[in-house]
């Protein structure tokens, strides 16, 4: 009896240890809100938001990131904001935006995947004849942080290269935006080894669940409230919301002394002061 009751008793701890060893690994794995970005893995992009018109801290500061032609931010005092939208599937919005940036003359940078070039071909002839950018959000929208075979990364970027070619007649820019923002130092080397800059953001807001978009005024509380020189805006191209505010987001911005400039431009400015 006292043997049974003895394996009965170590077979409780170690269920109740057990438990708490899963509790523990699983706090610190998810990402909190309220705890400094510099605190959470390195593998999934995040920021923290420290002082209101300032740019954000990242997880990754800028001068690492620029050792592999990366950025969230461009370290300016200037007034200028970098647009940024990404799209894995079109959802009926995205002439408006287009229409709203056209009126402001605002390039933009279009983070798209394989399925987006597939569906919406004339909708990507029109952002590249207007002027905008697009860049490569891979073909498949993997989780980039897990691949760490070579030939798997290139593949993910170059089959969109060629569809973007075959689609529009011209050459890609190599711009990379990670999908979900996930990634590690090798994803980030072998895209550099590949020619690429990868751009990661300093300022978004949740607007990509289509059943549960954010009013106008959770919209402009994060967008104009967390505004600040040189940020790079991720916005996404499926957003309802963002279609209903962008012509007066962009008028609300530039009544606040901002204007808007291309990812290319932000490079070359980087680059005249290396």
């Amino acid at each position: 009896m006292l043997k049974s009751f003895s394996l009965k008793k170590a077979l409780k701890y170690t269920c109740i240890l057990a438990v708490f060893y899963l509790l523990g690994f699983a706090a610190a794995h998810i990402s909190h809100p309220d705890v400094p970005a510099a605190t959470q893995p390195a593998d999934n992009w995040g920021l923290s938001f420290q002082q209101e018109g300032a740019a954000p801290v990242g997880n990754a500061s800028a001068e690492f990131l620029k050792t592999y032609h990366a950025y969230y931010v461009e370290e300016t005092e200037e007034q200028v904001i970098y647009l940024t939208f990404d799209a894995g599937y079109e959802n009926g919005y995205a002439s408006q935006i287009l229409d709203a940036l056209k009126k402001h003359q605002a390039p933009a940078t279009f983070f798209l995947v394989g399925n987006y070039l597939e569906t919406c071909p004339d909708l990507v002839k029109r952002m590249v004849e207007e002027g905008h950018t697009v860049g490569n959000h891979t073909f498949h929208h993997p989780d980039m942080s897990q691949i760490s075979s070579r030939d798997s990364f290139e593949k993910e970027l170059t089959e969109l290269e060629n569809l973007f070619e075959s689609t529009t007649g011209q050459t890609m820019s190599r711009f990379y935006r990670p999908p979900q923002g996930k990634y590690s130092e090798a994803n980030l080397q072998m895209a550099s080894e590949m020619g690429y800059t990868t751009f990661f953001w300093s300022l978004a807001y949740v607007d990509w669940y289509e059943n549960d978009q954010p009013t106008r005024e959770e919209a402009f509380e994060k967008l104009l409230g967390r505004i600040h020189p040189g940020a790079i805006v991720l916005l996404h191209l499926t957003s309802k919301t963002n279609a209903e505010i962008m012509d007066e987001l962009l008028t609300k911005w530039e009544e606040m002394g901002y204007h808007f400039d291309s990812l290319e431009h932000l490079i070359q400015r980087q680059s005249d002061t290396d």
